[in-house]
């Protein structure tokens, strides 16, 4: 186990959780994740794996099959998972937004339906809120979702859908208008908003009526997860499937799932920071140059202290942002600071391993390659870096408010 990025306090159950999600990942992940991210293929075979474990139920709760463990438990599950292969913690990230919303704002009807299904990994979870001229204003969102007597009709484009192609529930965040009069609306715009639970088959084209996963996106990086746009036209929704049984509440359903959303991109970012900084301090004592492994010379020691304070600093602000959640207090100051600052050295500890590594760091032959392409999306994940800064911003205001 590393000296580095270790957390206290933790229960017996809550260590034995995660010995073995390291062992999986050592053993299952690692020795195959550059073969099939450099084939952007998707790991169907680690994912069974997972399920096993029942890593897809950590956090649901007991009486739906889940595992019913906190929010800390399974960012450091993430955080482990990332460390061998970051797009299989997104996998795990949206199915697990998704069942944090259902448990949190669902009928209970909704409840006993999905979650013992998502505990098992047979509903696999992806949800969708960005559209292809919207950015971070969510405000903005066109897709509409009108109602046709017992349903609504869905209408509109989404885009960045992970797990699109291979998920089977879509959480849609739509606007619906419905009971505001049009100025309420233009006014107050997230009033209008609505979450769809939306069912489908797996795979791409056209997978219901009314419905198109046209195909993977081509990335640089973060690859052999699906991510997907999203075409809606004219599919039809029973008004049961509306998140919580009313119209109007999805923003803030959103925005809680995204809360928790953005820990576990902190814990992705500390995971791939600590597979950066093993390959970095590893490689350094290994490669020779001037008589002399490059781990004695003094520009690589500065270097590799820089990297494991970082991994370190990362790791325990994501450690509090989740406990704090987990204590049942507002986090969303301590979330936005803890993925800012993640997924930022994470970034730079990743490019100080790919410096250490010369002119191999280059080669797809070595892994820290990879982990450079995969790095930047963890910056714009969960809200970018900018949008984080005004979080953190306005909130600090909040808190700090000038009595004069």
């Amino acid at each position: 186990m590393s000296r580095l990025a270790q957390t206290e306090g933790l229960n017996e159950i809550q260590r034995d959780i995660l010995t073995t999600v390291r062992d999986f990942v050592d053993k299952e992940i690692l020795p195959v994740a550059t073969e099939l991210e450099h084939r952007d293929e998707y790991p169907s075979q680690i994912v069974e794996g997972l399920k096993e474990l029942g890593v897809f139920g950590l956090m649901i709760p007991e009486e739906y099959g889940g595992l019913g463990e906190s929010l800390l438990t399974y960012a450091l599950c993430v955080e482990e998972i990332a460390r061998g292969w970051m797009s299989v913690s997104g996998i795990i990230n949206t199915h697990f937004i998704v069942a944090y919303m259902l448990k949190q704002h669902g009928t209970q009807e909704q409840k006993d339906y999905f979650l013992p299904k998502m505990a098992a990994g047979e509903i696999r979870g992806a949800f969708s809120m960005s559209e292809p001229a919207l950015g971070s204003d969510v405000s903005s969102i066109t897709s509409k979702g009108v109602r046709d007597g017992d349903d609504f009709l869905l209408t509109g484009q989404k885009m960045w859908l992970t797990n699109g192609g291979t998920s089977s529930l879509v959480a849609v965040l739509c606007r619906t208008d419905e009971g505001l009069s049009p100025e309420e609306a233009a006014a107050k715009p997230h009033r209008s908003m609505t979450t769809f639970l939306v069912e489908k088959e797996p795979g791409f084209g056209d997978v219901r009526p009314g419905l198109t996963i046209p195909g993977k996106i081509d990335k640089m990086g973060y690859k052999g997860v699906d991510t997907t746009e999203l075409i809606m036209d004219g599919l039809r929704v029973p008004a049961d499937r509306v998140l919580g049984g009313a119209t109007g509440r999805g923003f803030y359903q959103m925005m809680d799932g995204v809360e928790v959303g953005r820990v576990n991109v902190a814990a992705r970012g500390c995971g791939v920071a600590q597979r950066a900084f093993e390959l970095g301090v590893s490689y350094a004592q290994q490669r020779h140059t001037f008589g002399k492994p490059i781990a004695q010379h003094q520009a690589i020691q500065f270097k590799l202290a820089e990297m494991g304070t970082k991994v370190e600093a990362a790791h325990a602000m994501m450690v509090n942002a989740a406990r704090k959640k987990d204590s049942g207090q507002r986090n969303d100051l301590e979330a936005g600071m803890a993925k800012y600052l993640a997924s930022e050295y994470c970034k730079e500890v990743v490019e100080d391993a790919f410096r250490i590594h010369g002119g191999y760091g280059f080669s797809k032959e070595y892994e820290i390659e990879r982990l450079y392409r995969e790095a930047p999306m963890l910056l714009i994940g969960e809200g970018t870096a900018e949008i984080q800064k005004m979080i953190i911003g306005r909130r600090l205001l909040e808190e700090y408010h000038f009595q004069g």
